[in-house]
């Protein structure tokens, strides 16, 4: 394996879902890096059909605020369905269950605790005290699918760029719940619509929530070879 490949492998396998950071800001030419890195993902027929809204400071401060108003007061506003419901019983559903099971263990969250949990899930909109947040809006397209694609490929890009530099990033369904609340926060038109969120900066080495890891599933759960042997074969 060569060099540069080693190093993307290893940037791709470092990358985790980071729920704690500290609050240094990062480097405004840092982030303008990583934003050229994502602006190369690929996109169909070209269309680069992302709209990032970066928010700090401040603004991120008061966003915070009016999230967490917002979520006391019942004011939900998904641009998109969400349901665990829709996981099924299966396969799917249980992946999900392992992962919160996993999370709320690293702090120390009961299950039968929903006040516990109910104040672990707030921190999505306390951006895990991250001190940037990119917002990531689409247009909406048909029936919206080709475009979610190009944009779950924009954050990976940007997961990974943030990766390269020691930053870290956590994307965030949640934060796509309440997105009335963020246009009207940041001036943002209605025809543009919320995927989720992606809040960034240096990870909290300390922080409980990330003291814990999940695996993936072995290849041939995912992958079917058709006519291309010994790809699935397991490594010596």
């Amino acid at each position: 394996m060569s060099s540069s490949a080693r190093s993307f492998t290893d940037i791709v396998r470092a990358r985790r879902s980071v729920r704690g950071f500290v609050p240094d800001p990062v480097p405004a030419a840092d982030i303008r890096a990583v934003l050229e890195d994502a602006q190369r993902a690929p996109s169909n027929c070209n269309t680069q059909p992302w709209q990032v809204h970066i928010v700090s400071g401040a603004r991120r401060d008061a966003l915070s605020a009016r999230l967490l108003e917002a979520d006391r007061d019942g004011r939900t506003s998904p641009d998109f369905s969400f349901d665990y419901a829709d996981f099924g019983d299966g396969t799917y559903r249980r992946r999900a269950r392992e992962q919160g099971a996993a999370y709320y263990r690293s702090l120390g969250v009961e299950r039968s605790d929903a006040h516990g949990r109910h104040a672990a899930a707030l921190r999505n909109l306390e951006f895990f005290d991250a001190p940037h947040v990119a917002l990531l809006f689409m247009p909406r397209f048909g029936d919206g699918v080709r475009v979610a694609g190009d944009m779950g490929m924009y954050a990976q890009t940007f997961l990974l760029a943030l990766q390269a530099r020691g930053l870290a990033g956590i994307p965030q369904t949640m934060l796509g719940f309440y997105a009335d609340v963020v246009r009207e926060a940041l001036g943002i038109q209605p025809e543009m619509k919320l995927l989720f969120g992606v809040s960034f900066g240096w990870p909290d080495p300390q922080g409980p929530a990330n003291r814990y890891r999940m695996g993936r599933v072995p290849l041939h759960e995912s992958v079917v070879a058709h006519d291309t042997p010994g790809i699935l074969d397991e490594a010596p």
